[in-house]
């Protein structure tokens, strides 16, 4: 029996379904990425982004009417509204959280799906296999090079745009010991790409202060199994909060090699009667020392951020000030995104004034401003010889392959042998473009 996940979202939904499909294999599945082919079909989805709810609204449509002419199972999972579930618990024949997940083998036996495994041992299947927690449930990691890490889950921060308090709830970190023994595995097994997952990593033990290390400790951890395994690794994680990020943090990260020089600092605004507006409990001028910081001590460092255009109540006015920000930063990235009402979030409450043509104008003029400051950073480094991860053979250029800088700039190689892909390989950079890269293998 064959069984298809579908994961929608940011990189936690991408480890949830890594340890989803180790659950559902351990009952006897195989996995597949044709859904065709599929007797069990399910979705991680994404309750953040109403791009992403309306794309499960597709697939469960599709795979409902098969049902008409094969036996399907289909379930749902994932950051998920509650009113988001109301409405799939009608579609999906199973919807679980992600704390149920041990539960799953059982849910599967209940509604009619019979393996031989399932026959002998689902109704034993947590206790032996340890499974007595989330955290517990050894992924399937996707790639043998890369890997993602949850080290914290939840918010507790209330930005009045954002639903994850809703669908993730508290912020719990996980224990330190099971995230550092996960990444001695990892390190063991050669993975070139670790990068540590959360609402707010770097929140992480404040939840249990008494008797957790904090972010800083636990990234000290981290740089000590480095240095200590002669493995080559880069270590990165997302997302951080402006509010949690200490001087300590960046000062860890400047002391080993194994922790990448890379800031994903969501900014969201670069107006502080909007921050407010928002909820942020940071200003600009916060962000800015905290931006100085990571010039003064990881000099290299590539810096991305998050913004919003279109948030409610936004004037013009407001949209320069952000532009003014992203020039004095000078963002090597930034994803920038159309504001919409999420239920359950406090700004679903109030106007969404801005028009869909004013947010596709704003998003238009940001990402211009963006182009701007990555290719000035992206020019200086023609010439440079530099090492970089070869992450897959390039699909619109045959014989080259994607790469990415310790930076996580895109760097596009041509004349590239395919067995390289999750290699670590030493490039010259020999042309910029506006958002990446081109190199030759040195």
């Amino acid at each position: 029996m064959k069984c298809c996940v579908i994961t929608l979202g940011c990189q936690m939904n991408q480890s949830d379904s890594e340890r989803i499909s180790s659950v559902i294999e351990k009952v006897g599945f195989t996995m597949t990425d044709i859904e065709e082919d599929a007797d069990l079909i399910g979705v991680v989805a994404c309750s953040v982004r109403q791009k992403a709810i309306d794309k499960v609204y597709s697939k469960i449509n599709k795979w409902n009417s098969w049902k008409e002419k094969r036996p399907l199972v289909t379930f749902v999972s994932g950051c998920i509204l509650p009113a988001d579930e109301k409405k799939f618990l009608n579609l999906f024949d199973l919807l679980f959280r992600m704390n149920q997940l041990t539960e799953l083998p059982n849910m599967l036996t209940q509604s009619g799906i019979v393996t031989e495994y399932s026959v002998k041992k689902s109704s034993s299947f947590t206790k032996e296999n340890d499974l007595t927690d989330f955290w517990q449930v050894k992924p399937n990691y996707s790639k043998t090079f890369e890997a993602f890490i949850p080290i914290q889950n939840g918010c507790d921060k209330f930005c009045s745009f954002c639903a994850v308090p809703y669908t993730r709830g508290k912020e719990v970190s996980r224990s330190s010991d099971e995230i550092l023994n996960e990444i001695k595995q990892l390190v063991e097994k050669d993975v070139k790409s670790i990068t540590l997952l959360g609402q707010n990593v770097n929140s992480y033990g404040l939840d249990r202060s008494n008797s957790e290390l904090t972010f800083a400790k636990l990234l000290n951890e981290i740089g000590i199994i480095g240095e200590s395994s002669n493995k080559d690794f880069w270590v990165y994680f997302t997302s951080p909060h402006p509010r949690d990020m200490t001087r300590e943090v960046i000062e860890i990260i400047s002391s080993y090699d194994c922790l990448a020089k890379q800031i994903h600092l969501p900014l969201q605004s670069g107006d502080n009667k909007l921050l407010r507006k928002m909820n942020r409990n940071h200003n600009v001028e916060d962000y800015l020392k905290i931006i100085s910081d990571i010039r003064e001590l990881l000099p290299s460092a590539t810096i991305f951020t998050d913004l919003i255009v279109g948030f409610c109540g936004e004037t013009d006015e407001q949209v320069a000030n952000t532009a003014e920000i992203m020039l004095e930063v000078e963002f090597n990235m930034a994803y920038i995104a159309k504001y919409s009402p999420r239920i359950g979030a406090r700004s679903a409450r109030w106007e969404d004034d801005v028009t869909h043509k004013q947010k596709t104008e704003r998003l238009a003029r940001l990402t211009e401003v963006l182009k701007r400051t990555s290719y000035r950073h992206n020019e200086k480094m023609v010439g440079q010889k530099i090492k970089v991860l070869i992450e897959k053979k390039d699909q619109r250029l045959s014989g080259a392959v994607a790469a990415r800088t310790e930076g996580k700039l895109p760097v596009r190689i041509e004349n590239a042998p395919d067995n390289i892909v999750g290699t670590f390989q030493e490039v010259e950079i020999i042309a910029a473009s506006e958002l990446s890269l081109s190199g030759s293998l040195v």
